[in-house]
């Protein structure tokens, strides 16, 4: 067993929503896991760490998206030993992350697990070169077949395995399509999150298996939002909102913003 002190309990945990844009799409996400702990020592942010020979910051992370897909709507839970006004860390946390980490909620956990909560994302996927009335052609065959098996390379080799059944809605959005001004569609995607998961890649898949759609160019693949399934088909509600009704008003956490946002000079930066 290690000696020495045991480390200091988790007093709060706080549930970050953050969002991963432009190149830093392409970064993996244990860059990504190294950035936040730098920031997380950059803003003074009062983390709680595992036990152990090598203690770990006691950080979580849910539904993280694949490298090389934008996303408004990641998330991760942070474990602290001093309770800390979410705000405060909030922005302590954003102005410590290099441009296109961008913090964009936060919250204190106070009911339920958050990864139980996230059932189902919406994504936004650009189809460069390829005619709007094809792809929604394509987007219905997908949506009127009963079932679409694709290939995919897992750790475990290739695996098939139904693409359709995950797929709540996939439609052509002709305003944002309009919107681009260029030579493409742009398809909305509401994916369940299934085992095994779903990839929008695997969607279209799908949509080459039944209609032929091969863009030229590879896609622009942005989530824009996850969480519990609404009542309407295809609706999304926040995740954090079961958090935020149960928040005990006027809480008075003992941190302040000199509390976060005070830089450790020894820190590593937060460039990934």
């Amino acid at each position: 067993m290690p000696e020495g002190p045991a480390p200091a309990p988790v007093t709060q945990r706080l549930r970050v929503r953050y969002a991963k844009r432009g190149r830093l799409r392409f970064t993996s996400h244990r860059d990504i896991s190294r950035a936040v702990e730098r920031a997380i020592r950059r803003a003074g942010i009062p983390v709680a760490f595992s036990a152990g020979f090598t203690p770990h910051p006691k950080i979580s992370y849910a539904g993280a998206a694949a490298t090389g897909v934008a996303s408004e709507a990641e998330y991760l839970e942070i474990g602290l030993i001093t309770p800390c006004d979410p705000d405060h860390v909030r922005t302590g946390l954003d102005d410590a992350l290099p441009e296109g980490l961008d913090i964009l909620d936060a919250v204190e956990a106070c009911t339920g697990a958050l990864a139980d909560r996230l059932e189902a994302s919406r994504w936004l996927v650009r189809l460069d070169g390829v005619v709007p009335d094809v792809a929604e052609a394509a987007a219905l065959a997908f949506m009127a077949a009963g079932e679409i098996e694709v290939e995919r390379l897992t750790k475990k080799g290739r695996r098939r395995f139904d693409a359709r059944a995950a797929v709540i809605a996939c439609e052509l959005d002709r305003r944002a399509t309009k919107e681009a001004g260029a030579s493409c569609a742009i398809l909305r995607m509401v994916v369940r999150h299934m085992t095994p998961a779903v990839r929008p890649d695997d969607v279209l898949a799908g949509l080459r298996q039944v209609a032929d759609l091969a863009p030229p160019s590879p896609p622009l693949v942005t989530r824009l939002a996850q969480g519990p399934l609404g009542e309407s088909a295809g609706e999304l509600t926040d995740p954090l909102t079961p958090d935020r009704q149960t928040a005990p008003a006027g809480d008075g956490v003992a941190a302040t913003a000199s509390a976060i946002g005070t830089a450790d000079p020894g820190a590593v930066s937060a460039q990934p």
